[in-house]
């Protein structure tokens, strides 16, 4: 018979490593596909939209699901009411993904309005450390939401798919460097190992206490 098969420290570094690796290629991928929705971002403003679309679609036939299991409770009722608003949502965003782009993008506007006027009265009236920060991110929102506004409906075809590839574009460097810094520190971690080897096993006390115990009687003796 065969004894147990081991798994040494080498081992799990590779696997570690090939982990990471493959994070990194997550990370690549995303990177790529940000810089070619912020190339296209009309296509990516649609793609935007029909992934939130089905998003929604499927998290209100999940949530019909749980509300016919738990069906008797409290909240059946409430359950039934919310996942028929995602599933309304979820076809509406899908059948007309261009007037869902426009509204989307119509309240961007307001919220880049709102927040930069509330930034900007906030930091003049409380005047605290950060004071010309907070008027700078207020500028830069008020800014923002004009131009968004201003430009509207046109600008509904490239302001979402720009934040939407941004947001790739950013969660890919940060996977990137996750990966590329988790591989370097396995790889460290694994040549520390191999140059030292294992460390060696302590020494039990034990027959040392017997000798110091015995002692004294052989010299009794």
């Amino acid at each position: 018979m065969n004894g147990p098969t081991t798994i040494g420290p080498g081992t799990e570094g590779r696997k570690l490593s090939r982990s990471f690796g493959w994070l990194a290629l997550l990370g690549t991928l995303l990177v790529i596909a940000g810089v070619v929705g912020l190339v296209y971002t009309g296509v990516a403003t649609l793609t935007s939209m029909l992934l939130f679309g089905w998003l929604l679609l499927v998290g209100g036939l999940v949530g019909l699901l749980h509300a016919i299991e738990s069906r008797g409770s409290n909240y059946f009722w409430l359950g039934v009411v919310v996942a028929a608003l995602n599933i309304a949502a979820g076809v509406v965003v899908i059948r007309h993904p261009v007037v869902t782009a426009e509204a989307l993008t119509m309240f961007a506007a307001l919220l880049f309005l709102t927040g930069g006027v509330f930034r900007l009265a906030g930091s003049v009236v409380v005047r605290g450390p950060q004071m010309g920060w907070t008027l700078l991110q207020g500028a830069f929102g008020l800014l923002l939401g004009l131009l968004v506004l201003f430009d509207w409906p046109h600008s509904s075809l490239y302001v979402l798919g720009c934040f939407f590839s941004l947001a790739l574009l950013f969660d890919g460097l940060g996977l990137i460097a996750i990966g590329i810094g988790g591989r370097r520190i396995v790889s460290m971690v694994s040549q520390r190992l191999d140059d030292h080897g294992p460390a060696p096993a302590p020494a039990s006390a034990a027959p040392d206490s017997d000798k110091l115990r015995k002692a004294p009687e052989d010299e009794q003796k």
